[in-house]
């Protein structure tokens, strides 16, 4: 009897401490990422690149064991159209994007780009967590943002497409300005917050490839059917990748290819 118990303690040991922090599925075109635990919390990052890099390299130069690509960014300049904050730090400012500052449609609209949603790591008095905000929101007391990645629109609780001016409309309701295609079927990157049942946080994260492309609104119902407490996107489109052990997707997911060059990611550097 002594054995047995002692079989299923060491079992249950076992099972406890090598439980996978990241889990990964694949259906229908779709990658279902889950990071859970403290240990990720602390490791988590958010970082940008001088000049544009692909996401695998970023992958490779940071030595992570886990990326996927994060905030918008202007092709032409090589610079960020996304606030990003690494180590307490903001590292990327959108405000010093030139051809942001200049275009005189968005600068009438800056107010509502500069507050677009971001995925916070919170350290609250040495206790770290997640948040789903907009960028102006304020911070809870004894909080501070450790790392940081602005994208958006914000899809859930309630998705905010003309909010974060992704979607602009006439006065008779017909949309006459569509960004980053939220209207259209194209590859995504979501992130959303779940508590579980034991009352902690999780990250899930949702790569749509080409396999199955989404609207905005069909992205908003996915992370919905989750269960998901708060979620967002990230740059889409021909930006979407991830890179994860043996899995190396971009959003055309043809043989050999490396992807778009990008400017900024969320990293997890391996232990």
């Amino acid at each position: 009897m002594k054995k047995i118990l002692l079989l299923f303690i060491s079992f249950v040991t076992f099972g406890m401490v090598f439980a996978s922090p990241i889990d990964v599925n694949y259906e229908d075109g779709v990658y279902h990422i889950v990071l859970s635990g403290n240990n990720i919390k602390k490791r988590l990052q958010f970082v940008s690149s001088p000049n544009l890099i692909t996401n695998k390299e970023a992958h490779n130069n940071s030595r992570s064991e886990f990326t996927i690509n994060t905030g918008f960014f202007d092709p032409k300049n090589q610079k960020t159209i996304s606030y990003i904050v690494y180590d307490y730090q903001t590292v990327e400012d959108p405000i010093f994007n030139e051809n942001l500052m200049q275009n005189p449609v968005l600068r009438r609209n800056m107010k509502s780009i500069l507050n677009r949603t971001e995925f916070r790591v919170l350290d609250c008095d040495g206790k770290l967590k997640y948040e789903i905000a907009s960028h102006d929101s304020k911070t809870d007391f004894l909080c501070s943002i450790k790392t940081s990645a602005q994208g958006g629109p914000q899809l859930l609780p309630t998705m905010k497409l003309e909010e974060e001016f992704f979607v602009v409309k006439d006065e008779e309701g017909n949309v006459i300005r569509e960004s980053a295609s939220v209207l259209h079927r194209v590859p995504r990157t979501l992130i959303g917050i779940k508590t579980n049942d034991k009352g902690e946080q999780d990250v899930h994260i949702f790569i749509v490839t080409n396999a199955h492309p989404m609207t905005m609104a069909e992205a908003r119902d996915l992370c919905a059917s989750f269960g998901l407490d708060s979620a967002m996107a990230f740059d889409g489109g021909s930006s979407t990748s991830l890179d994860y052990k043996n899995i190396h997707v971009v959003s055309t997911q043809e043989s050999g290819d490396t992807g778009r060059a990008l400017k900024s990611f969320m990293i997890l550097p391996k232990k």
